[in-house]
């Protein structure tokens, strides 16, 4: 299996090992590892104190870091904000994911997007039509999916913890889209509940009439991240949703290997002669 970014600890040959140090110690800050203190950096990778100290303060003068002052431990600085927006923003995204898109929506015949959340909803951003053309009379990107009505957003909100997912619903009115928009907080977990148990969400004409969508979640590092979706238009298009469940398991894999791994180094060509 290919490590990922944060768990391979060793430096390849040729690349700087105090930078690649650096950089392996940014990684460690997670959800299970919100903060670091020195004694702790050095004892997880194996460094003297005063080179975790070191490191540490150098990630903090650039910003990537912000130390509390009365307990002295790290937490992620605003630099970190400002990298993840310039990603969003360069359409770095878009490059690795399109091309896995595009096989999907070639296999099914159907547009294919991928969603992430934002608030409420589910944000589409990166989308590729199959043959039979776009499901709306204009493009999807950046077209919002309320949290609660088709199967691209309950994939997603389905895996969130269960005190997150109540807070968003709770005293939120949910509007109703079409006849068939789930409105019922108690009929929503029942549902929920359900694509937890089969790892997948279809429904028809829940947002968009005669609209029908077979979604997976996207995981990083455990937890949901986003949605893969296909979509077609249930008046025009008899599917069964398990003709295509291993081709979305399939590319939400690989979303996943291209947003957690390091991409291989390219090898030059040996120097004739």
């Amino acid at each position: 299996m290919m490590p990922g970014f944060g768990t391979d600890r060793s430096t390849p040959a040729g690349l700087p090992q105090t930078v690649d140090r650096a950089l392996q110690v940014l990684l460690a800050f997670d959800r299970q590892h919100p903060e670091w203190g020195v004694t702790e950096v050095a004892a997880e990778f194996g460094l003297h104190t005063s080179i975790a100290q070191r490191l540490l303060a150098a990630l903090a003068h650039r910003g990537f870091l912000v130390q509390d002052e009365s307990s002295r431990r790290y937490r992620i600085g605003p630099a970190a904000l400002h990298l993840g927006r310039m990603w969003e923003q360069a359409g770095a995204l878009e490059i690795l994911v399109r091309p896995l898109l595009a096989e999907l929506a070639e296999a099914t015949g159907h547009s294919a997007l991928l969603a992430l959340p934002d608030s409420a909803h589910m944000r589409c951003v990166v989308v590729v039509e199959g043959a039979d053309g776009r499901l709306r009379d204009y493009p999807l990107v950046n077209e919002l999916y309320p949290a609660h009505a088709g199967a691209t957003s309950k994939s997603y909100y389905a895996f969130l913890p269960d005190e997150q997912r109540a807070r968003m619903f709770t005293d939120r009115p949910l509007a109703r889209f079409t006849a068939r928009t789930v409105t019922d907080l108690d009929r929503l977990e029942r549902e929920f509940a359900e694509i937890r148990r089969d790892g997948w969400a279809y429904t028809v004409g829940e947002y968009d009439v005669d609209v029908a969508t077979l979604a997976v979640p996207v995981f990083l590092r455990d937890e949901p991240y986003g949605s893969v979706s296909v979509g077609w238009h249930a008046d025009q298009h008899d599917h069964d949703p398990h003709e295509w469940l291993d081709l979305l398991r399939e590319a939400s894999r690989r979303i996943t290997l291209r947003l957690t791994r390091p991409v291989p180094r390219r090898r030059r060509p040996a120097r004739s002669g």
